[in-house]
């Protein structure tokens, strides 16, 4: 059983900051590529930004130079620093983690955290 706990969601003014953790736990033998995505109503999930093993960094368009992925091996979790932040980055913020245990790899989601960006 693993967990995915991300935390650090809320209410901001647009312009301002906000900075997600994901957490994961339980039997995990390594972390892979580990990622943020969002949905906001009405729309697909989309990618936000994906970090790799040896910190490979990836970000849709629309954030970069704005957001920065980071992760913290030692304690399974990745982050989403969000400055600048602008209304149409509301949305349910959910991280990914292909945590492989024994001989299988699986993707792993987070129950989401929500983003409001309004003044």
């Amino acid at each position: 059983q693993v967990q995915l706990v991300e935390s650090g969601g809320g209410l901001v003014q647009p312009g301002g900051s906000l900075r997600l953790s994901c957490a994961a736990s339980g039997r995990i033998g390594s972390i892979g590529t580990m990622g943020w995505y969002r949905q906001a109503p009405g729309k697909q999930r989309e990618l936000v930004a994906t970090i790799t093993t040896g910190d490979i960094t990836n970000y849709a368009d629309s954030v970069k130079g704005r957001f920065t992925i980071s992760r913290d091996n030692a304690k399974n979790t990745v982050y989403l620093q969000m400055n600048s932040l602008k209304p149409e980055d509301t949305a349910t913020y959910y991280c990914k983690s292909e945590i492989k245990q024994f001989v299988a790899t699986y993707n792993y989601w987070g129950q989401g955290t929500q983003v409001t960006v309004s003044s």
